[in-house]
């Protein structure tokens, strides 16, 4: 469990954030200067706050009541930045060595798929390759949370595309939680348990992964091209003509080939803007994935763009639609109808292993 009460005055800006999270990713979202690196900087105990109350499961590491504050060095917190800040001088093992407790470094190794590396130099690296590096030397410190500060801020798409699978097995399988700071909203869905979303300085929403997601609420701060609802599924079949079958709460989903075996489950991340409606079951057309849908919320903002929140089985989606068409269709809570999501719509780096 993660506990996190931080309240401190800028001359510019007013930090108070409260929230409390299980095991896991913890992702901070939020835009730039809604308070993410004050956060993460007051639980590194960098930031001396005005008001901290910072307990990381069980341990007090701050706590200005009791007048508790542990120093930096004895925080034991692995703290991984945008850059990886490797030592040029030392071979890729000779960095995993550094700041090392105890033990071997083969678990570490194998976990990040590092093996083929330890002899080099950091300069005969490639940003993913460096990345991941930086988070094993960090884990080998044998710490009590990992700080990922938008570890992946510095990478092209393909860098991002190549260490995005080795951080779902490091949240999986590394038995230490992880405070991830993004401003992605696709990289905290396919990695966070928890998210907690940022604005002003203020906690917006903190819950589980999906149900902050699904909020309509929380769209203006997650961004409207960005929002979009995660769904578990279950990999049923993988069919000749490149499509998977996956099984959902709310019946049958397919998309283009997952990279998932038969049986696994995975969290698909629909976006809102992929998603239509209908009154009607359709028929005669191309999208491959027609749900009944029940509509739970609507919010309409300040442009011609309507967010509706809908349950379809179990699970919540997302749907962007045009103010006139929720006038037309007569879209407000309790309406029933479909959802058609194009089986194309849904990109690869939308689907991942689900914890």
């Amino acid at each position: 469990m993660i506990e996190v009460r931080v309240k401190h005055e800028f001359p510019d800006f007013r930090l108070d954030v409260a929230f409390e999270a299980p095991m896991g990713v913890t992702a901070l979202f939020g835009r730039s200067g809604s308070g993410k690196t004050s956060v993460v900087k007051a639980v590194a105990g960098i930031l001396k706050a005005d008001e901290a109350r910072i307990l990381i499961a069980g341990t007090v590491l701050e706590d200005s009541k009791s007048g508790t504050r542990l120093p930096v060095a004895r925080r034991r917190i692995g703290y991984v930045f945008q850059e990886p800040r490797l030592f040029p001088h030392l071979s890729v093992r000779g960095n995993l060595r550094y700041g090392m407790q105890e033990g071997d470094l083969s678990g570490v190794v194998e976990m990040l798929g590092i093996g083929d590396l330890l002899e080099r130099r950091p300069g005969a690296l490639s940003g993913g390759e460096a990345q991941r590096v930086a988070i094993g030397r960090a884990l080998l410190s044998r710490p009590r949370l990992l700080l990922l500060d938008e570890p992946l801020a510095a990478l092209d798409d393909a860098r991002k595309a190549e260490i995005l699978p080795y951080l779902e097995r490091l949240r999986d399988e590394a038995g230490v939680p992880i405070l991830y700071v993004s401003h992605s909203v696709a990289e905290i869905a396919r990695l966070a348990t928890t998210v907690v979303a940022l604005n002003a300085g203020h906690v917006a929403r903190v819950g589980p992964a999906a149900e902050v997601l699904s909020d309509p609420d929380i769209v203006p701060v997650l961004g409207v091209r960005e929002a979009g609802a995660l769904v578990r599924a279950q990999v049923v079949a993988h069919h000749d003509d490149g499509i998977s079958e996956l099984s959902w709460s709310a019946g049958q989903l397919l998309l283009p080939r997952v990279g998932q075996k038969i049986g696994a489950t995975v969290r698909v991340r629909i976006e809102a803007q992929d998603v239509m409606l209908a009154a009607t079951r359709p028929v005669g057309i191309s999208a491959l994935n027609v749900v009944p849908v029940l509509v739970t919320a609507v919010r309409t903002g300040d442009g011609p763009g309507v967010m509706v929140q809908l349950r379809a089985g179990e699970d919540l989606l997302l749907a962007r639609v045009t103010r006139r068409s929720a006038d037309v269709m007569g879209l407000t809570a309790g309406w029933r109808g479909f959802a058609i999501v194009k089986s194309v719509a849904v990109a690869a780096g939308n689907v991942s292993g689900a914890m």
